[in-house]
């Protein structure tokens, strides 16, 4: 499909369909009466692991989408996730779960990157897989990930790469070769490993600390713990003219402050703590001194105090009209019903204190996920009414309370070291091996061999020496299978390869290769000659071709002898040139033996000419051997010298071939 036709989504927005895999064809109200019974179950199932979860931006929502187009009727939502990435995955988990709880249902998903979950498993997908080819052919089906395949010799099931299929063709092949399409089993550990620790990650992302708050917030959010995600942004995206209705606290005065815990995700806790900002002098607010053992409360307090009131001052009051009970609701006793048989509620006695609060989390995600209102409040129309609605708070309660509050969370998980991120990387990489994988595998083991003084010192020569031994070789290897590797015109391809793949090579062509690079007795070649084989088939073959449609002239062997012999001169006098100048002294030179000269022994020369027969001894200081490898594997130490550990090409070019080389430990 062209990019142009796709519907553009909205950046840090995930949107989510799932489509019944086989319409039974009923009436369209029929089918919307089903669906939205779906919807109560789905949310009805979910609903322990959603009550419990704080939302960067948007909750997970779905919703009845009558038929349009080629699009059948179906549930989906969309959700805003903003900076935290965390919870477009966790829909991905709750979009498997549904799946395989439901499997008459299949789940697509996506959002401004288009099939974000094939971004994941870049590295191990087909090679017809790509943004232009997988349009609709991404669906998650009882828990597992499909793609829909494209015809081969092997298999006819499928749909051609240059075809973009209709949902319901799409869902028709799910549905009767439901092997056939499930994704290979490397792309299936891959999303595996990227769902890995739900749902007990939910309660690991989140992080407690202690603030100074006003009373009426510490109120709030005992209430609604969710509403810490929109006060966050405010002050996070403030700007001055929100500044200017924190110059006086009229909803949140700073003199009621208490202290209280406080739970964040970790995300906002982190764009909290890590910005600096100072206080209005008329706002009330006044800090401690860095040294005092409750400053970062203190600080964290006035920051949260400044995103309410920020919320509170964009809008009013709304409307003082009592809402109807919840229980009047026609939905709720069904809702109630599936909580129970799903769980929910853990074998709490019905009017117990647990029993209550549970309820009461049950119903402030029913009133903001499963009923429909025509007009939603904002988040600070929420905090007002809430405010407006709760009781009176005594302050004197709040203050006992502080000596009874949970230990908070530690932040050091904010601190990420060198080692950190390297290992992070590396875990990243995923299955990457470098070329030298034994060597340095068998390097780690021998760091972890703990004995007496002596054995440790034999073993850190020991390491040195591996390292020494096989970076080099690997880099240079390295960068011999990059230039050698065929690409296509969409880039190129990198040729690392993994310890379960041994490195291999044919001696035929490798030494027909360093016949043409180095040149022969019998004939003499220049750069403009050089060519991989596939290139000298092709080369071959319009030769041929030539050959018989031109094979009544007999000039074409003497026109090419004649192009050889002019590029001969044509180098020849290059080579003339270059002795004149410097660029031979920009190479380091090795000292070949005068006996490897006279024996006739072919080396490059430092103006990049093979050395002739005549002459030797005249041309003997103008034309010395050049080493490539050697001048390779320097040029790149000295790029890596001078990035002092950053990013840059060097590097980068050596991590993409799988290449990893220790730290420069020589400060000279």
């Amino acid at each position: 499909m062209d990019a142009l036709q796709r519907r553009v989504i909205q950046e840090d927005m995930v949107q989510y369909k799932l489509f019944l895999i086989q319409p039974d064809g009923s009436s369209s109200q029929q089918t919307e009466e089903h669906l939205s019974q779906l919807v109560e179950e789905i949310l009805a199932k979910v609903a322990p692991l959603l009550i419990q979860y704080i939302w960067q931006h948007q909750p997970f929502n779905l919703k009845y989408h009558p038929e349009k187009g080629s699009v059948p009727a179906h549930i989906g939502g969309s959700t805003q996730f903003g900076d935290n990435v965390e919870d477009e995955w966790f829909i991905v988990y709750l979009l498997q779960q549904i799946t395989e709880a439901f499997p008459d249902l299949a789940a697509r998903v996506e959002d401004n990157d288009g099939e974000f979950l094939l971004i994941e498993a870049a590295d191990y997908l087909p090679k017809w897989l790509n943004p232009d080819t997988s349009e609709l052919r991404i669906f998650l089906y009882r828990g597992e990930l499909h793609i829909l395949p494209c015809p081969s010799k092997s298999s006819p099931v499928g749909i051609a790469k240059d075809v973009v299929p209709s949902v319901a063709q799409a869902l028709a092949l799910l549905s009767t070769h439901p092997d056939a399409c499930r994704a290979s089993p490397k792309i299936c550990s891959v999303l595996r490993k990227r769902l890995e620790g739900y749902p007990k990650k939910i309660e690991t992302g989140l992080h407690r600390a202690h603030c100074f708050i006003p009373a009426g917030i510490a109120k709030l959010l005992a209430q609604r713990p969710d509403l810490i995600a929109p006060a966050v942004s405010a002050f996070y995206l403030r700007d001055p003219v929100d500044l200017q209705a924190c110059r006086s606290f009229k909803t949140f005065p700073p003199d009621t402050r208490v202290l209280t815990s406080v739970t964040f995700t970790r995300c906002l806790y982190a764009q909290l703590q890590q910005q600096q900002f100072t206080p209005d002098r008329r706002s009330g607010f006044t800090l401690p001194p860095l040294s005092h053992p409750q400053y970062k409360a203190h600080e964290l307090g006035m920051k949260l105090a400044h995103g309410f009131e920020i919320l509170c001052s964009k809008c009013r009051l709304p409307s003082s009209e009592p809402d109807a009970p919840i229980s009047c609701n026609p939905q709720w006793k069904g809702f109630m019903d599936s909580l129970k048989r799903n769980g929910y509620f853990r074998g709490e006695l019905e009017g117990s204190a647990r029993f209550s609060e549970l309820t009461r989390s049950a119903e402030n995600f029913f009133k903001q996920s499963v009923t429909s209102k025509s007009s939603a409040l904002s988040p600070g129309e929420e905090v007002l009414q809430l405010l407006h609605s709760c009781s009176s708070f005594n302050i004197e309660e709040l203050k006992k309370q502080e000596s009874q509050l949970p230990q908070e969370d530690s932040d050091s998980w904010l601190d990420i070291t060198a080692q950190d991120l390297e290992r992070m990387l590396q875990e990243r990489s995923g299955g990457r091996a470098d070329v030298g994988s034994q060597n340095s595998s068998s390097t780690k083991q021998t760091q972890r061999v703990t004995g007496a003084e002596e054995r440790r010192r034999e073993t850190e020569d020991d390491k040195e020496e591996e390292e020494a031994g096989y970076s080099l070789v690997a880099v240079s290897q390295g960068m011999k299978n990059f230039l050698s590797a065929m690409s296509s015109h969409e880039g190129a391809e990198l040729p690392w390869s993994s310890s379960s793949q041994p490195f291999s090579f044919e001696p035929v062509s490798m030494a027909n290769a360093l016949d043409r690079l180095l040149g022969s007795k019998d004939e003499e070649l220049d750069s403009d000659d050089l060519g991989d084989d596939d290139d000298d088939e092709d080369e071959d073959e319009d030769e041929e071709e030539e050959e018989k449609e031109e094979v009544s002239s007999g000039h074409v062997e003497m026109n090419g002898s004649e192009t050889l012999d002019s590029l001969r001169q044509y180098m020849d006098q290059m080579d003339l040139e270059l002795m004149s100048t410097n660029i031979g002294k920009s190479f380091n030179q090795t000292n070949y033996s005068k006996a490897d000269l006279d024996s006739g022994s072919t080396h490059p020369s430092a103006t990049g000419s093979p050395p002739r027969e005549g002459g030797v001894e005249d041309t003997e200081e103008e034309i010395q051997p050049l080493d490539v490898d050697f001048n390779l594997v320097t040029n790149l130490l000295e790029s890596l010298s001078c990035q002092d550990g950053l990013a840059g090409p060097a590097s980068n070019l050596l991590q993409s071939l799988g290449l990893h080389l220790p730290p420069n430990s020589d400060s000279s």
